[in-house]
């Protein structure tokens, strides 16, 4: 008679990690769902279902929770990113084509969970002077590595152009700006005007593909959008 399978016991570690996420994602679930300022650590342990000598252990400050949540998730997606890269971009198809599936690609990173989370974090900390101690450090951090998958996303050969700095920082700051102004008006993302824009800006800056003309976005009344 074949003897009965016993669960296998998980050690201490694996415990521990797993309460820490558990606790990460409903941080970032309260955070999106509530905003900052009714984000708690009493609604965050509550949403964990986790003690509250457990959430006071893997984090401290309620700062460095909310700070902690986002930067994992972001980190993890780069990651992911990454890994992306080689196998769907690199020695396929032509530049031009490439170009077009970053511009793409890179668009769709604003609107990730992340990148929400960032934003109520921004805000806040505009006022908030032991949140912005906490988040200055780990945002130069992150910003390090978001250049860096940057940087491979668009691959060597553009990467290596002269002006490719420049136009880096300029899909960076344009896309992040136009980014936050869906939080007030939803609409398709994969027909925002300004991705022609972008591409245009690209080309012309790289001198890799064939330049086009750049379209210029048409404004909605008095809207800023």
């Amino acid at each position: 008679m074949a003897e009965p399978d016993h669960p296998t016991r998980r050690s201490r570690s694996e415990r521990s990690a797993d309460s820490r996420q558990l606790i990460l994602d409903a941080t970032l679930d309260c955070l999106l769902e509530n905003g900052y300022a009714r984000t708690t650590t009493l609604t965050i342990q509550a949403r964990a279902g986790v003690s509250r000598g457990r959430l006071l252990h893997h984090f401290p400050s309620r700062e460095g929770l909310l700070v902690a949540a986002c930067q994992h998730l972001a980190s993890t997606h780069l990651a992911e990113l990454e890994n992306w890269v080689a196998a769907s971009l690199d020695g396929r198809g032509s530049d031009a084509e490439r170009l077009d599936r970053v511009i793409d690609l890179f668009w769709s990173t604003f609107d990730q969970r992340y990148f929400w989370g960032a934003i109520e974090l921004w805000t806040a900390a505009r006022t908030d002077e032991r949140l912005r101690g906490t988040l200055a450090p780990e945002e130069r951090r992150l910003g390090t590595a978001v250049r860096h998958v940057i940087d491979a996303l668009f691959g060597p050969t553009f990467s290596s152009h002269p002006r490719y700095p420049m136009v880096r920082e300029i899909l960076l700051t344009s896309m992040r700006g136009v980014a936050m102004t869906y939080a007030f008006d939803r609409r398709d993302r994969l027909t925002d005007p300004h991705l022609p824009l972008w591409r245009g800006i690209a080309y012309l800056l790289l001198e890799n593909v064939d330049a086009t003309v750049l379209p210029v976005p048409r404004r909605r009344g008095n809207s800023h959008v």
